[in-house]
């Protein structure tokens, strides 16, 4: 996975695995909280976690941590998504996520 490969000075992979797992796991409690929406946008189908601050994410994107939060299957994760493609009105887009489609602010979406 993409985020696997973006390692700190001197990190080994197995390190950088251990901080996407517990930066997941922080984004699955903000959004079983409520500090942490999850966004679907209206135009490109991507998706976004609005309210997940840089420390908390730990360098991990929305495109990565979708993934795996989708992978688990957790119904609380499937609720929320299904929620959030009914109010962006659309589903979402696999093609546009792997794209790089994101946003920073939550409105404004981009890809770099």
């Amino acid at each position: 996975m993409a985020c696997d490969t973006r390692l700190k000075p001197r990190q080994t992979i197995q390190e950088r695995a251990k901080e996407i797992r517990e930066a997941v796991i922080r984004l699955a409690q903000g959004l079983k909280d409520g500090r942490i929406k999850l966004v679907v946008d209206r135009t490109t189908g991507s998706v976004a976690f609005a309210g997940w601050d840089e420390t908390s994410r730990d360098g991990v994107t929305d495109a990565c941590s979708f993934r795996i939060l989708q992978r688990t299957g957790s119904p609380m994760f499937q609720a929320l998504l299904a929620q959030a493609q009914a109010l962006a009105g659309r589903g979402i887009d696999k093609q546009a996520i792997a794209a790089g489609w994101h946003t920073h602010n939550g409105t404004d979406w981009h890809k770099h």
